[in-house]
């Protein structure tokens, strides 16, 4: 069956991360998604894994010729995606204005870190710095310490490139019933901030310490925490119903904790530590077997080498290599009309010639836009 997206056409600019990874979301699901690289991308590099179904066309949009190219493309999209800073796109010739008196019905999807207003809106930054103004970054970390820096998908991934995406499929749902196009501001900050309204609104209600580390689901709990080994390695423990906490302590012995005792906070500094010394007295493989069946919220920390190996993973398919990459799958997963990879990353420029011909170019129009620097 075809993905649930078939039929829908997207121009995506090759931008960082967010950009790319909201691109490959929807051609996952099937949308034909078109990727416009840069013509000086062409060549040999490093193949970018978020670049999975697309087919690329490489161009100089410095020159008039490889715009004009740009808009034939848009023309005929039902989106498009950017991630350059605001007003870039509008130099190049490509803004909203242009692009939507080319094509009414276009969505036009941007993607930046502060968002198309504001003070911030034109300065540089990065994940980090993004997460740092919406009181994320704060939040996380042990007592007493730093700020801890997460990985990229808190700001990037998950505030950004999925917030595009949802933004998309909101405006092409509207467009195809409306006929009329409209521009997607997806700011990291603000898809951050959205991420952070249960534990926002906990601390408006006065239920989340600003303290990090000390409440309940940021290290601040025995019973929702990580612990070592005696390889090094270390287990998950996130037993937080009444019921889950009974059976941890039941499955590792020790009876003498009264499990109605659980948010003692006077107790929970001497729980932690006997927890913390039993943990470090059994490799991180053992302690799997004795407590995966326990029904307990437990789980072994996996490296990313590891992980694809585990068998509940592997049972899933949670993972997969395409051209000798190893990424995650499709996901969700749809019953009916599931997406798929259907072809790895495309090389800078490698469908060029195709594109062009579909665009009604001929050979000598090609060669000239080639001999032109236009598209490589």
């Amino acid at each position: 069956m075809p993905g649930p997206l078939e039929g829908l056409r997207i121009v995506e600019f090759r931008g960082l991360g967010p950009v790319p990874f909201a691109g490959m979301l929807l051609s996952d699901m099937g949308a034909e998604v078109i990727r416009i690289d840069r013509a000086e991308a062409v060549g040999p590099g490093q193949p970018d894994v978020l670049g999975r179904n697309r087919r690329s066309i490489a161009l100089d949009l410095k020159k008039p010729e490889a715009t004009e190219v740009a808009l034939e493309l848009v023309a005929s999209a039902d989106g498009l995606l950017e991630g350059f800073r605001p007003g870039a796109m509008e130099r190049l010739g490509l803004g909203p204005d242009v692009c939507l008196e080319r094509n009414p019905r276009l969505v036009y999807g941007r993607m930046t870190g502060w968002g198309q207003t504001g003070p911030y809106a034109k300065s540089a930054g990065h994940d980090l710095n993004y997460i740092a103004l919406t009181g994320a970054l704060a939040a996380i970390g042990r007592k007493d310490g730093p700020p801890e820096i997460p990985l990229a998908f808190v700001g990037d991934f998950g505030g950004g490139g999925m917030m595009l995406a949802f933004g998309m499929l909101a405006a092409l749902f509207e467009s195809a019933r409306s006929g009329t196009g409209q521009v997607v501001d997806a700011a990291i900050v603000d898809g951050v901030a959205l991420l952070m309204t249960t534990f926002t609104s906990n601390y408006s209600l006065g239920r989340w310490s600003l303290t990090r580390g000390t409440n309940l689901v940021d290290s601040g709990r025995h019973f929702y925490d990580v612990y070592r080994c005696s390889d090094g390695e270390y287990v998950s423990v996130g037993s937080i119903e009444p019921v889950f906490y009974a059976r941890l302590l039941a499955a590792l012995g020790l009876d003498d904790i009264d499990p109605a005792d659980q948010h003692d906070l006077s107790q929970d500094p001497a729980v932690r530590e006997r927890l913390t010394e039993l943990f470090a007295t059994k490799p991180r493989d053992e302690w799997v077997r004795l407590l995966e069946g326990a029904d307990a919220c437990f789980a072994p920390v996996l490296s990313m080498a590891e992980a694809p190996q585990h068998p509940h993973n592997a049972a899933r398919g949670t993972f997969t290599e395409v051209g000798g990459l190893l990424q995650g799958s499709v996901a969700p997963r749809l019953s009916r009309t599931p997406g798929e990879i259907v072809r790895p990353p495309a090389k800078a420029g490698a469908d060029s010639d195709a594109l062009l011909d579909e665009l009604g170019r001929t050979p000598e129009q090609i060669a000239a836009l080639r001999a032109a620097g236009a598209v490589a």
